[in-house]
């Protein structure tokens, strides 16, 4: 696809702005919202997007996926990393975390080096990788889901993560760690200074370990209700954590890793502006059931269910964020207006991202286009259409 200009004026739509769906027309120049009214005229003579019928709202932001369209995380290079991203932008997704999961540090240093050619590359036509999501190594061996057990790190090392940072210029925005792992609790500051936010999970913590780490700083916990430890009246342990505090709970609503009435209590307990929806995808999203892989597991997916070859074990999804946001308005009955804050501003008020996540003058003018079944129309991303349906 040839990216259009990064200017356009957007007519016709119910614009979800401020908390609420008006009819407001949008003009976009030099990849950002500049205005929103309801005058309908197009100052700048600009290109003319007729979104008659359509909602526009926030771009989709995937913070937790290891891949879709037959591309893993863990193998891709440049131009597979830019084929995933050009699939989320069909699922409309705007900016996105490439998850690696637990690998051999040379492995490890090889996709983080893919990724910040693509981060550094600039736009392209697909949705923009924003950063990196490390997935271990410091994580529970009786929590560790789909992760190699030979490879997780038994003591926390900042000297790794720091390399790793310095690998990636800088663009390590989020790990996974265990707070039973020692170090972690004392790691989690350290990350921090390095720029990385960190979440707990893939773990087996109890209550005062847990709180331990978010009163040390983690700010999310990595897909709540799964490879963790759940609660119990007596230890309510990392999954007590994750609902009682402000942590950012990641949620799979894909009606296999959580059921709809877990969906239902998350956002209750948690309130819609601290659930993160996320995909957790692995290559096979957006393809036929078969066999794939997970970094160095093979997996074979079922009705759509993926499961590690040797033991049946859950390995990701095949979610996509497009889903997730009907799935979510399903179980809960949210309105768009709440349910949405998931896929586009929580993801972006855990990074800070100020620009992203809402729509507004001078947000950046990242768009996906709905019809009223809350199928993906069209894709914006810094005012570029990188998805047309």
């Amino acid at each position: 696809m040839t990216l259009v200009e990064n200017a356009c004026y957007i007519t016709g739509a119910e614009v979800l702005t401020r908390g609420r769906l008006a009819r407001l027309d949008i003009t976009v120049e030099d990849g950002r919202v500049v205005r929103l009214s309801s005058a309908h005229d197009n100052p700048g003579a600009l290109p003319v997007i007729d979104a008659a019928g359509l909602r526009v709202l926030p771009g989709f932001i995937d913070v937790h996926t290891h891949g879709a369209a037959g591309v893993d995380v863990n193998a891709a290079d440049v131009e597979g990393l830019r084929k995933i991203g050009r699939f989320f932008a069909s699922q409309g997704v705007t900016g996105w975390l490439c998850s690696i999961l637990t690998d051999t540090p040379e492995q490890t240093l090889w996709c983080i080096e893919q990724a910040r050619q693509v981060i550094e590359g600039g736009p392209y036509d697909g949705a923009a990788l924003l950063g990196i999501h490390l997935e271990g190594p410091c994580l529970s061996s009786e929590y560790k889901g789909a992760m190699p057990e030979h490879l997780l790190m038994h003591e926390a090392s900042p000297d790794l993560f720091a390399r790793y940072q310095e690998a990636a210029g800088g663009h390590v925005l989020y790990t996974t760690l265990a707070p039973e792992v020692p170090g972690v609790p004392d790691l989690i500051p350290e990350l921090a200074k390095m720029g990385i936010t960190a979440a707990i999970g893939h773990s087996g913590a109890g209550y005062d370990l847990s709180m331990r780490c978010v009163e040390a700083g983690a700010k999310a916990a990595t897909h709540v209700g799964n490879a963790m430890r759940l609660f119990h009246q007596h230890d309510p342990a990392i999954f007590g954590v994750a609902l009682e505090t402000d942590l950012y709970c990641e949620t799979i609503a894909d009606g296999r890793h959580l059921h709809p009435g877990t969906v239902r209590l998350y956002a209750k307990a948690k309130g819609w502006d601290r659930v993160l929806a996320i995909t957790d995808s692995i290559m096979a999203a957006g393809l036929p059931d078969g066999h794939y892989k997970l970094g160095v597991n093979d997996v074979v997916v079922e009705d759509g269910d993926a499961k590690l070859a040797s033991n049946g074990v859950r390995a990701g999804s095949t979610l996509t964020q497009a889903q997730a946001l009907r799935n979510l308005m399903k179980f809960t009955g949210a309105p768009v207006e709440e349910a949405s804050k998931a896929n586009s501003a929580n993801p972006a008020a855990l990074f800070g991202w100020a620009d992203r996540g809402h729509i507004d003058e001078g947000a950046l003018a990242d768009l996906v286009l709905l019809d009223e079944d809350y199928e993906v129309a069209r894709t914006i991303v810094g005012g570029r259409t990188v998805y047309t349906r």
